[in-house]
């Protein structure tokens, strides 16, 4: 039987991508937020690439702070970026 691919579009370039190939950032109902690496973390979920170009898009475009439709801690972009960098 053949696998399901599951798309999800970055925030940065809009570029349809495989799932687990993203970096998933997390609301929960109680307004925490949380990088998601597993992908299995309850909440509201908003994905950007693996690379410096769409985080620097999503981080001066506020595209994570539009996905939620709040504001997102400045810790989570620090850590997002530190993701980032270990995987390139």
């Amino acid at each position: 039987m053949k696998k399901k691919v599951l798309m999800r579009k970055c925030l940065g370039c809009n570029e349809m991508k495989d799932k687990r190939t993203l970096i998933r950032i997390v609301k929960s109902k109680d307004n925490k937020f949380a990088i998601d690496l597993t992908g299995k973390l309850n909440g509201r979920g908003a994905y950007v690439c693996n690379n410096m170009a769409c985080f620097e898009k999503v981080k001066k475009t506020k595209g994570l702070n539009r996905a939620f439709k709040h504001n997102v801690p400045e810790d989570i972009y620090i850590t997002l970026y530190k993701e980032i960098n270990k995987i390139e």
